[in-house]
């Protein structure tokens, strides 16, 4: 009897899932010319112009292994014209302020632009983010680009850029004619739905009308075919999980040690508080039965009861009213 070959391949025609950093990188960094016509289409249809020419800047080499988690996925490059742009893929919304991350990692690019001159004739830069979330939970827009503005809508010089692709908002649109979308929604189509076997026809058609997309689709087709490529999609998707989960269960154990902890505060206060009331009640009707005894002062009551004599005259006021009624 043959033995079955262990496979970390869902199906036959499983496809990786180009929303994973790892596997979105891979798609625009292979040596190839295919994989640069797929980076100049992709940067095309973003930046709303075309884009004849661009290089790859030096990076790290996309992650093979679970241990590599704090390697960099951001795809660098530089265009003919000098303009530089740093393209990642966000698949997941993390707990942190993303905007500010972006205006940093746009700073990082233009210092660095800024350090081949003595003058300040510096080209723009680009950071460009593919999410697969809404950065703000009431904007649907299909790309949001963001610029220095002052508070009368003037730029500043529009050298420094960062710019939000919502894939959400765009898969939305999914069964829309082919010839009916931009080349944006074509990609944020491809990222979207290229692993979703059911959808398969759909981006054949859209693959067939882009010809960076049908690139970009041989090469994740290619590199589908090495099942080790499955196991390293399920191992740093599952140590992203495990990393979530942990930071959750860090969370939880947290709000709940510093709910019992606040119980216990409370318990403890109220219980002081408590106290002190029932003290404080004592000590009034001590006053109380003296003032009517009428044998000591109002201070000497004061003294004895532990209250002020404001308290005493104000009991005192209260019992003379109570007589008179």
């Amino acid at each position: 009897m043959q033995e079955l070959k262990k496979t970390w391949k869902p199906s036959p025609t499983a496809i990786l899932n180009p929303r994973l950093d790892i596997n979105f990188k891979a798609i625009f960094t292979q040596d190839t010319e295919g994989s640069k016509i797929a980076l100049k289409s992709f940067l095309s249809a973003t930046l709303g112009r075309k884009v004849t020419e661009v290089q790859l800047d030096p990076n790290e080499p996309p992650a093979e292994t679970q241990s590599d988690m704090q390697m960099s996925f951001d795809v660098n490059v530089t265009f003919e014209d000098g303009e530089k742009a740093s393209i990642e893929m966000q698949g997941r919304e993390q707990d942190y302020d993303y905007a500010a991350r972006s205006e940093v990692e746009a700073a990082r690019l233009l210092n660095n632009a800024a350090k081949k001159g003595c003058e300040w004739n510096v080209e723009k830069v680009y950071q460009i983010s593919v999410l697969n979330f809404h950065y703000k939970r009431g904007d649907k827009s299909e790309m949001s680009w963001y610029i220095m503005k002052d508070a009368n809508d003037c730029e500043l010089s529009s050298r420094l850029n960062v710019i939000y692709i919502d894939l959400l908002t765009i898969k939305a649109l999914v069964g829309t004619p082919v010839e009916k979308l931009t080349p944006l929604q074509k990609w944020g189509m491809y990222f979207s739905y290229a692993d979703d076997e059911k959808k398969a026809d759909y981006i054949g058609k859209i693959a067939n009308s882009e010809r960076g997309i049908m690139e970009a689709t041989t090469i994740i087709k290619r590199m589908s075919e090495e099942d080790a490529a499955f196991f390293r999609e399920f191992s740093r998707d599952k140590a992203m999980r495990d990393y979530n989960a942990g930071m959750s269960a860090a969370a939880k154990k947290g709000l709940e040690q510093g709910m019992q902890q606040g119980l216990k505060q409370g318990m403890k206060q109220g219980l002081k508080q408590g106290m002190q009331q029932g003290l404080r009640q004592k000590a009034v009707e001590a006053a109380t039965n003296l003032l009517k005894m009428n044998i000591l002062s109002p201070e000497q009551i004061a003294q004895a009861a532990g209250l002020t004599l404001e308290e005493v005259l104000e009991l005192q006021k209260e019992i003379g009213a109570g007589a008179t009624a």
